[in-house]
């Protein structure tokens, strides 16, 4: 099913348009001028991309590149990852993504800590008893 959007998305963003049931028909598009770094080629050309999502109030702008379809290509990204966030709540990518890295962030018990300092303690006597038999270095 074509979804019609305004750019050829990737076809997992498709994918991902198509789960949360995203159509471009409610997305204000809009092309504006930059500001910031970027000298006279940025305060010249409407390559700012800002999209609202009028049922969610979602709105994002993205100036990341210089060239207006990249900038585009990444507000309907960004877009779409809102939306899903709102959406599916605890069981977005992002939501998952955070979860993992603070499992990764968090500390050891103290349990698990004895258990790998047991581990390399072994391991560090089947080291030692490797050491030369007569002596001589």
């Amino acid at each position: 099913m074509d979804m019609g959007f305004p750019i050829p998305l990737p076809p997992a963003l498709e994918k991902k348009a198509q789960e949360i049931g995203l159509e471009s028909k409610d997305v204000e598009e809009h092309f504006i001028r930059g500001g910031g770094a970027g000298g006279q080629k940025i305060n010249k050309t409407s390559s700012t991309v800002r999209l609202l999502h009028r049922p969610t109030g979602i709105e994002v702008k993205v100036q990341k590149h210089r060239e207006q379809f990249r900038n585009r290509l990444s507000a309907w990204k960004l877009l779409l990852f809102k939306i899903e966030e709102r959406v599916k709540g605890e069981e977005s990518m992002l939501q998952k993504r955070i979860f993992k890295l603070k499992k990764q962030k968090r500390k050891r018990s103290k349990r698990a800590q004895q258990k790998v300092l047991e581990t390399k303690k072994k391991r560090g006597l089947i080291k030692k008893l490797r050491s030369d038999v007569t002596g001589s270095s």
